[in-house]
């Protein structure tokens, strides 16, 4: 029982506290991998920490009648509670409570069924785009790009089998050939990354569980990390003022379908802005890295050490049948 509650309630730290305690460092993200890393732990983390609460407590209560231990005093509420579950306190009670389960139970199957639906609609949708991309358009073996023959500019990346990238005829006629072949050198950062499995997670916690800010915001942060981090990988190659001059080119324009990745598709204000920026010097960026350290580990480890100790002071504190203390 103390176990599942030092879970819940850590899930329930991080997630009030990670937001606020991340956004406040760097949000110009000059350390996006370190940033992105930061959140993805915090969102894991409350996540796995839930669950296995939820399941330590199925197994406690079903269980502690068996328990050849001593019970302690923790031990106590899961003893009553497996009482009046099984009616010795009552009709009303037992009904009470079978019902609160029942709910309980029903809630957490909903979340679960809502999240695999969500990433199954959004991987079936994705195929079916860029199969339906690869036959409308042409691929064009210079760029290694399916080509779409309509005026209005677009570019962005399909994953799939095979993964595709996909720009318009009106995106060939506005990019210079450098800047074109910046944008599909971000792109193709996209998919080497993966980033479209890490995009379809984050979208579908903050799709099931909106109210938490952790997964709303936690899932807009995510993506304009990655849209950095795609930026960092095309500037390596062709450099931050090619970079730059093809995302204010294409700013403001439609870039691709829902779950796609597009280049000039998620904070496009911030990403310029850092781009036009001078580059920091790798003092900075080591210390922005301490900084993002530290403040993954207050929004984590912080939380989980003080629930840790509560648990521990509990379990040693607890008195014992008969007298005395552990």
């Amino acid at each position: 029982m103390s176990v599942a509650a030092c879970l819940a309630l850590y899930g329930f730290a991080v997630a009030v506290l990670a937001p606020k305690l991340l956004r406040s460092v760097n949000h110009a993200g000059a350390v996006p991998h370190v940033a992105l890393a930061a959140w993805l732990g915090a969102i894991a983390s409350t996540v796995l920490a839930w669950a296995i609460a939820l399941a330590v407590l199925i197994i406690d209560i079903v269980t502690h009648p068996f328990s050849i231990t001593p019970r302690h005093f923790v031990d106590s509420c899961l003893l009553h509670l497996h009482d009046a579950l099984i009616g010795r306190y009552g009709l009303p009670v037992q009904t009470g409570l079978l019902l609160l389960g029942g709910f309980a139970g029903l809630a957490a199957t909903i979340c679960a069924t809502r999240l695999g639906t969500t990433l199954f609609r959004a991987r079936r949708n994705t195929l079916e785009h860029g199969r339906l991309a690869r036959m409308a358009g042409r691929h064009h073996p210079d760029l290694d790009a399916v080509v779409l023959e309509v005026d209005e500019p677009a570019a962005y990346c399909v994953a799939g089998k095979p993964h595709t990238v996909v720009v318009s005829r009106g995106v060939l006629a506005v990019l210079d050939e450098d800047q074109l072949d910046a944008v599909l050198a971000h792109e193709r950062a996209h998919l080497a990354g993966r980033h479209h499995l890490l995009l379809a997670l984050t979208r579908s916690f903050a799709a099931v569980m909106p109210r938490i800010s952790l997964f709303t915001i936690g899932a807009r942060e995510v993506a304009r990390l990655l849209e950095m981090i795609a930026d960092d990988a095309a500037a390596r190659i062709h450099g931050r003022p090619v970079v730059l001059g093809a995302l204010r080119t294409l700013a403001g324009i439609a870039t691709g379908p829902t779950g796609s990745l597009g280049a000039a598709e998620v904070g496009i204000e911030s990403r310029v802005r850092r781009l036009e920026g001078p580059t920091a010097p790798a003092a900075l960026r080591a210390k922005t890295r301490l900084a993002f350290v530290a403040m993954t580990a207050m929004a984590t480890l912080v939380p989980l050490a003080a629930v840790l100790t509560a648990a521990i002071g509990i379990a040693v504190c607890a008195p014992i049948p008969g007298g005395g203390h552990l």
